[in-house]
């Protein structure tokens, strides 16, 4: 039958596509594919946030430097130059400072503290004075309160230093360029007495078991008395001022010259049989009271210009 033609082609049939061996795919699986160009710029520039196993172990630089023989040799030769300096350094050190005699004299305690402040303040009370040791060697401060130390002299420095500027901006003169002229000139007084008495004492042949710690520790005992001083001047203006000083005064040379008879005094019976100098008693007598009649000039010298 002919089918009448209203502007219709005919058409072939048309051959059937081949069966597909799965499920039709909706999206296109991209999660194994290397990002493109337009992905973050951050992970397209090989920043890789799992690592490389060369950056677990070092990577290959580190590996190099381990297996190099002259970076090997290199490293060994600066740890041994090291060790080298550091051992020179504490030589050097201990020709001038010894750590063991300097932690002796910080071998303190709370009860020494007191009792030592004590002897300062009211040294006319105290009755023994001598030193004791324990086979040849002096008991440290914490068990003998008769022996010299570091750390009275050296918090009392500090206090003075910080009482010094607190009298200063009181009078409204506060400045750091003259609280560290306060702080300087302190610190070279101790200097010069301490090497005034060296110097004498090799001068004038006189030999002591006084070590140069001994001699900075009985030098800087005269900051307690600087310190009552100061604080009287600065409650009770410069009536206590003055009481304060004639108090500390006195009382820091009782203390030095009882002191120091123990040190330099007792050893004239050796020098007398030939085993030690030549300088008579009276020279010793001298130095010990000049060294103790220095100490009120020091008090009046550090705190005359701070209380007013």
């Amino acid at each position: 039958m002919d089918l009448p033609h209203h502007g219709y082609r005919a058409t072939k049939p048309r051959a059937r596509a081949a069966p597909t061996t799965g499920d039709p795919v909706l999206f296109e699986d991209t999660s194994s594919a290397a990002p493109g160009p337009s992905s973050q710029g951050y992970y397209a520039s090989g920043y890789n946030m799992e690592g490389s196993p060369n950056d677990t172990q070092g990577g290959p630089g580190m590996n190099n430097l381990f297996t190099d023989p002259m970076a090997s040799a290199a490293m060994m030769y600066g740890s041994s130059l090291a060790n080298r300096g550091q051992e020179i350094v504490n030589k050097e050190i201990g020709r001038f400072m010894s750590v063991n005699k300097l932690k002796y004299f910080f071998a303190v305690d709370t009860r020494y503290v007191l009792k030592k402040l004590m002897i300062l303040m009211f040294p006319y009370t105290h009755q023994d004075w001598d030193v004791r040791y324990h086979r040849d060697t002096p008991l440290t401060p914490r068990q003998d309160v008769n022996a010299p130390d570091l750390y009275i002299p050296t918090m009392a420095f500090i206090t003075y230093i910080l009482l010094a500027g607190m009298a200063l901006g009181i009078q409204k003169r506060f400045s750091p360029e003259v609280l560290g002229l306060c702080a300087s000139t302190a610190l070279v007084w101790v200097i010069i007495e301490v090497l005034i008495m060296l110097l004498s004492l090799y001068l004038l042949t006189v030999h002591s078991d006084l070590s140069t710690f001994d001699l900075i520790a009985y030098s800087g005992y005269k900051y307690v008395g600087i310190i009552f001083t100061m604080v009287c001047g600065l409650l009770f203006g410069s009536d206590g001022y003055f009481v304060a000083l004639a108090w500390s005064s006195f009382a820091i040379m009782f203390f030095i010259v009882r002191s120091l008879k123990m040190k330099i005094l007792t050893s004239v019976s050796s020098d007398s049989m030939g085993m030690g100098s030549s300088a008579k008693p009276q020279i010793r007598i001298y130095i010990t009271v000049a060294t103790a009649v220095f100490q009120p000039i020091i008090i009046y010298w550090l705190t005359s210009h701070l209380v007013r």
